[in-house]
């Protein structure tokens, strides 16, 4: 089935907003991770911290009431939520590092069935570094990633990741439009199954080994 960008952001953003608590408090990365703010129904109560230096962000401004300087990590201007603070830099990584964040959201260039990723190093492409993801999946206590299905054709989750790793060993969670995957010790474990889509479209495009238990979801994640 053919989505359009827009579709599969938001169908990625909406399952990954299902997985936040009332009472977290979690870490949004740049792109489409930001969007995840946008989905979290009103009566769960969570606090989303954006590295730039704010706590308490909220869903995007409405037409007419942008202020320009309340932004996300990414620059785009976003709301506040009542009781939310501003601080520097270093007060917002030593939330960080300190491990006073519930669960991490981050996008991926690629994830392997050992739970590494590498998000930061694009081939052929300057990037002047992987800003705080590596600070982000080792303090956070539950590492998201959000992404994408596919890159260009080709698979995303692999056996083992070929790109300059942020971290190793610490992603739990794989949301991508397609399927949920959930990092055990044992390898990547089928979740759920987006209906738009056949388990072949799923297993045909990760290189990754997976488990696929008897009572796979299927559902519209």
């Amino acid at each position: 089935m053919e989505l359009t960008k827009e579709q599969i952001r938001a169908i990625i953003a909406k399952r990954v907003a299902l997985e936040l608590q009332e009472g977290d408090y979690v870490t949004l990365g740049i792109g489409l991770p930001t969007e995840v703010a946008n989905y979290i129904p009103p009566s769960v109560h969570v606090m989303i911290q954006s590295e730039n230096g704010l706590i308490g962000v909220g869903g995007r401004p409405e037409p007419g009431k942008v202020d320009p300087k309340i932004t996300n990590a990414g620059g785009i201007p976003v709301t506040v939520k009542p009781g939310a603070a501003f601080f520097d830099t270093s007060m917002s990584f030593t939330i960080i590092r300190g491990g006073h964040v519930d669960a991490t959201v981050l996008g991926a260039l690629q994830v392997d069935q050992e739970g590494n990723i590498a998000n930061w190093m694009i081939p052929g492409a300057f990037v002047p570094g992987m800003g705080g993801a590596m600070d982000l999946v080792v303090g956070a206590k539950k590492v998201i990633v959000a992404m994408e299905h596919m890159s260009k054709g080709g698979p995303k989750i692999v056996k083992k990741c070929t790109l300059p790793l942020t971290a190793a060993h610490e992603v739990d969670l794989i949301v991508t439009e397609r399927c949920v995957l959930k990092v055990e010790p044992e390898g990547l474990v089928l979740q759920e199954i987006n209906p738009m889509f056949s388990l072949e479209d799923v297993t045909s495009t990760i290189e990754a080994d997976l488990i696929i238990p008897d009572n796979l979801v299927k559902e519209a994640i």
